[in-house]
């Protein structure tokens, strides 16, 4: 049995758009009952406020189908100090998440100091967080990524808001969000799936296929979102398979070509 980690933004929609055949090949996925989970390095919206945007895009999924790094940060956290307290620099999904996991938020002694992305940032909050990480609270990033897409443009993304800290206070930041193996292997257990079962499609090399090879998973990368082909020979690492949009994937079709790599690979191991 195979099951997908899918990322979204470039890879089912882009902007307020959906991205042709996404929804037929999340529709064959629910119809033959394979497991899958909807990644989003955004932690500004809840799991149910993204399973929304998704059924109005024309996507069959609901919020058990949505997974996303302030619930990855939030269940990280709640196994490094339960019923701890933070100090949060973002929005209603990363509060929700914490909340649903046992923490209180503060705004004076913190465990944490937890960013992620938001529209209401101020030079006040960044004061007021650099203080408490400079009285010995620990700085946690949902995720790293520099900018966000948005309809009119690039905005700051959560990274960049951490760099203004981390410089400030001479400290790094813990990130949970997409590439890191904390939220892709918390996903992967989500679906009661082993590594070789697992397959993460996304469109972006330095955080949905980084992550995957890290971890082992199958990779496969569409170029309907930021990435174009012939970027990918800069890296060092590559994905299993690139394909121009999701449209062009079907399940059956991977699970052949990944069975039939595996069992070459294990022949060639076990050779004489």
């Amino acid at each position: 049995m195979y099951g997908y980690l899918i990322d979204m933004d470039g890879v089912i929609y882009r902007g307020g758009q959906l991205i042709p055949g996404a929804d037929r090949f999340i529709a064959s996925l629910r119809a033959a009952e394979i497991p899958f989970l909807f990644l989003t390095n955004n932690s500004q919206r809840t799991r149910r406020d993204v399973a929304t945007k998704l059924q109005r895009l024309g996507i069959d999924a609901g919020e058990e189908h949505v997974f996303t790094c302030a619930m990855a940060t939030a269940r990280f956290l709640a196994r490094q100090k339960p019923g701890g307290t933070a100090y949060v620099i973002g929005e209603g999904g990363l509060l929700n998440a914490l909340h649903n996991n046992g923490y209180s938020i503060v705004d004076k002694d913190p465990d944490y100091v937890v960013v992620g992305e938001g529209r209401t940032l101020n030079f006040e909050m960044m004061e007021a967080a650099l203080g408490m990480i400079l009285g010995g609270a620990k700085l946690i990033a949902t995720n790293l990524d520099p900018n966000c897409p948005t309809q009119s443009g690039m905005r700051p993304g959560c990274g960049a808001m951490v760099a203004l800290l981390e410089a400030a206070a001479g400290v790094k930041a813990f990130s949970v969000g997409k590439p890191s193996p904390v939220m892709l292997r918390d996903a992967r257990k989500a679906l009661g799936l082993t590594t070789d079962q697992t397959i993460v499609i996304g469109d972006t090399m330095e955080t949905d296929i980084l992550g995957g090879v890290q971890l082992g998973f199958k990779t496969v990368l569409v170029l309907s979102g930021g990435t174009r082909r012939e970027d990918v020979a800069r890296y060092t690492y590559r994905p299993d398979r690139i394909v121009e949009s999701i449209a062009e994937l079907t399940h059956q079709q991977l699970v052949e070509e990944f069975t039939s790599v595996s069992s070459s690979d294990f022949e060639l191991a076990h050779v004489g």
